[in-house]
């Protein structure tokens, strides 16, 4: 509880981690906000059931909150409003603001538990956070809505947050890169997923270096690296050792 997971892709998709945690989340049963900006519900639903999870049976008994960004947006454009009356969390888009306080606002109402609420904790789940620079808001407002997000969450609701961002070392995206790394520099947990750097191989989809930030807590501790490589199979994904996988042995 109270942890803050960062999801980092480098040259391969690192969507399927984003999978897990919702799925994960969801069968331990806590309350999750999930804010869905790459792909439709539909897409994360027709995923979660390969995974043994319901989405729709979820929404139904309140246990999941769905803000569908890519359908946000559209309302927003062709100005319509999801509900009469309720500002859209994706506001900024219009103009009439520059900062991310609806979108906050919107997490901090859908996990603040109500009575008779029986979940175990709450969960803030982001995929992508890189999507709201490209919609034009700006790295600050990106950074703050973050830091608002890990103090009510984490600090005040003792919940989790999980975030995926995209990144490129080699990037001329200077704003994207900006905030990959300060949200590293606060993160308890980095789960970093990259592509192979000899290329496609069908045996082995990528490399996963698990970054355990001790640092974080312990001033003079260092950060606890581990590295796997992985498959990723139609219902799960296998990890192993690098040099072992099927292709070499």
């Amino acid at each position: 509880q109270g942890k803050f997971t960062l999801l980092r892709d480098t040259r391969t998709d690192g969507n399927f981690l984003v999978h897990h945690f919702l799925s994960f989340y969801l069968r331990a049963g806590c309350k999750v906000c999930f804010v869905a900006l790459l792909q439709s519900f539909s897409h994360y639903n027709i995923v979660a059931q390969k995974l043994g999870v319901s989405l729709a049976a979820a929404k139904e008994r309140g246990q999941l909150i769905f803000l569908e960004g890519l359908k946000s947006c559209l309302d927003l454009v062709f100005g319509e409003e999801e509900q009469p009356g309720q500002p859209s969390p994706l506001q900024f888009l219009s103009g009439s603001t520059s900062d991310l306080r609806a979108l906050f606002d919107f997490v901090r109402v859908s996990l603040t538990p109500a009575d008779g609420d029986s979940w175990k904790g709450p969960v803030l789940l982001v995929d992508d956070l890189s999507v709201l620079l490209s919609l034009g808001a700006a790295p600050v407002a990106v950074l703050d809505f973050m830091h608002y997000c890990r103090m009510s969450v984490c600090c005040q609701l003792k919940g989790n947050v999980v975030v995926l961002v995209h990144s490129n070392e080699d990037s001329e995206d200077e704003e994207n890169e900006l905030v990959v790394n300060s949200l590293c520099h606060h993160s308890d947990l980095i789960l970093w997923a990259e592509g192979l750097a000899t290329g496609f191989c069908k045996d082995v989809h990528g490399q996963i270096k698990i970054i355990k930030r001790l640092s974080l807590r312990q001033a003079a501790a260092q950060d606890l690296v581990q590295i796997y490589q992985y498959k990723i199979q139609d219902r799960n994904v296998t990890f192993f050792a690098r040099g072992l996988s099927a292709a070499v042995l």
